[in-house]
């Protein structure tokens, strides 16, 4: 431990700590823009590169940055000093000169820290009028728009995408004024090994890095006098949508969020967990048959389209052992748009599917050329957590003074083990319930599998399975993903059934949720919520949802059918490791 004085006030620390988290210890705020830390995932940017916390360090001729400067014993800062005020007013200053003068429209209005910081700091004009960056905005995806003419060159993207996903397609690129965040030789985002996970999004401060809106699409369509207006949503949603109108996090908006749906103008609000409860059928019919032949193993879970495109691009090697199955999302597309449009007598090609996710890759995920058989989509449009909140404020709707509404059926019928998908280890753990199920002889009481539980972004466990121990490891975050991965290329490490997400901690930390802004706490009351919801549901195994198996008796027959592989099944393709 050491001893330093910060404005004059004594706090002691242990040694390593940064100034600006020893003032943090004393409630002492220092302006921030460039730094960002993920405590319970290891992850930080302490670059220093926007110098807006700066301080006065005595006996030293220059101010220090707080955020990658270490406290020393004996050290007396200050961080409201004339000189480091000063200066940081200056960093803004020079910062807002080169940034594009367009707020009110821009998608990060009231949500961007350039902006809030000049707020605070009384800001109200332009110092340094002159030249600008000229860049063009990257909108050739699905997902991502990328605009480096509102990068702040703070590196948080880099840090996101480099050291925590380690998919590294962000670096600086040219010098001086024109230097800017942006891929090598910059290229679009499309023409590069992205995952389109949005984990750089939630991480950007500015609107340099957004998701791609399609809520004026959901709109249009709403509006559509022919269209039969259907609508899903993911598990991850209810647990966060609250948090945009004041709700504590971790509350549970399931009810409020299908009667706000409904206000918006959809026909019929669905689940995703109804979707899940599906996968895990299929999913769990190719594990079994897997663990009997013992061939083809370990298998890996294949709901993720961001941990799909990143293995396709790095892990080519490996694309014949993720399941086959498809995720919740195109699933319920394809059924929608078969059984479920049978059963109400509606043209496939005259039914809008929109989908609610906190994934921006879904986005990517739904506009995948497989996924558009007879050249129409299993979903139309997706729209992110966030936009959603955004529609339902847009249409004056109260959302809290909604009354709860129940989703409509059969897809909108689930069990406890459809919800947990939204948080790391729900998918493996759902399906351990139903192959336990199945391998034994008599239901299995007990269908908590805690082991696989948690935030952490590896977690190892052997589990019993039917009296079998099965071996299993969980990865969240495409940086764990690839250590884990690696181990078993290197024979290092030896599983039956994996699961990975591409976000750390699961889909409650999709680059479409409302941002927890570094506080991964939000993110633990987000997944207690799910297993809350989970323990509450009267059925808990995915195999035991009446609604899935009238659909496998009236349309499917058997999980693994030749129809079942048809609808929920694809394939994957080898893609460039540029």
């Amino acid at each position: 431990m050491i001893k330093l004085s910060v404005n004059n006030r004594d706090v002691e620390v242990p040694e390593g700590t940064s100034i600006l988290d020893a003032a943090g210890e004393l409630g002492i705020k220092v302006p921030t823009l460039c730094h960002f830390k993920l405590d319970d995932f290891d992850i930080e940017n302490k670059a220093g590169s926007c110098r807006v916390c700066v301080v006065e360090v005595e006996g030293r001729p220059t101010l220090a940055p707080s955020c990658c400067t270490p406290a020393t014993d004996g050290m007396k800062v200050k961080t409201n000093s004339v000189r480091a005020i000063n200066a940081r007013r200056s960093m803004l200053d020079l910062l807002l000169s080169n940034h594009p003068k367009d707020c009110l429209t821009c998608q990060r209005n009231l949500d961007c820290e350039l902006q809030r910081l000049a707020g605070e700091m009384g800001l109200h004009q332009i110092l340094f009028e002159g030249e600008q960056m000229e860049h063009e905005v990257d909108r050739a995806n699905q997902s991502i728009v990328r605009d480096p003419n509102k990068c702040i060159m703070c590196r948080r993207c880099e840090t996101a995408c480099n050291v925590m996903q380690t998919v590294g397609i962000l670096s600086a690129v040219d010098r001086g004024f024109d230097a800017v965040v942006m891929p090598t030789s910059k290229r679009s985002l499309d023409d590069t090994k992205c995952t389109f996970c949005g984990q750089c999004v939630q991480a950007c401060p500015t609107g340099a890095l957004t998701a791609v809106n399609r809520s004026y699409d959901v709109w249009r369509g709403l509006n559509h006098p022919a269209k039969f207006k259907v609508v899903q949503t993911a598990p991850a949603v209810r647990v966060a949508l609250g948090e945009a109108f004041g709700m504590a996090p971790g509350s549970v908006s399931t009810g409020k969020m299908v009667a706000a749906l409904r206000k918006l103008g959809f026909d019929r609000v669905f689940d995703t967990d109804f979707a899940a409860d599906l996968t895990i059928m299929e999913e769990t019919t190719e594990l079994i048959g897997r663990l009997t032949s013992g061939e083809n193993l370990p298998i890996l879970t294949s709901c993720c389209p961001g941990w799909v495109k990143f293995f396709e691009h790095q892990f080519p090697d490996l694309i014949n052992i993720p399941s086959t199955a498809k995720s919740p999302q195109q699933m319920f597309g394809a059924i929608a748009k078969t059984y479920y449009a049978e059963k109400a007598g509606i043209a496939p090609d005259n039914m809008l599917v929109a989908s609610v996710m906190p994934c921006l890759a879904k986005k990517y995920e739904a506009a995948r050329d497989e996924f558009a058989p007879n050249g129409i989509r299993d979903v139309d449009i997706v729209i992110s957590t966030r936009e959603l909140a955004n529609m339902i404020k847009e249409a004056g709707i109260q959302f809290m003074d909604l009354d709860e509404s129940d989703f409509d059926n059969p897809l909108g019928e689930s069990t406890g083990a459809g919800v947990i998908f939204g948080a790391t280890g729900g998918v493996l753990e759902a399906a351990l319930r139903t192959a336990a199920d199945w391998l034994s002889d008599e239901p299995i009481e007990d269908v908590d599998f805690t082991a696989v539980r948690g935030l952490s972004g590896i977690r190892e466990a052997t589990v019993t399975v039917a009296g079998k121990d099965v071996r299993v490891a969980i990865a969240s975050g495409l940086g764990n993903a690839r250590n884990l991965l690696e181990k078993i290329q290197k024979g290092e490490a030896e599983y039956e059934a994996i699961e990975i997400m591409a976000c750390p901690g699961g889909c409650i930390n999709g680059g479409g949720q409302p941002s927890i802004k570094g506080d991964t706490s939000i993110l633990e009351k987000r997944r207690q919520a799910l297993y809350v919801i989970d323990g509450d549901k009267a059925i808990r195994k995915s195999h035991e949802n009446p609604s899935i198996q009238k659909l496998y008796k009236e349309f499917l027959g058997q999980p693994g059918s030749e129809r079942a592989h048809k609808l929920l099944h694809t394939h994957y393709t080898e893609r460039e490791n540029a």
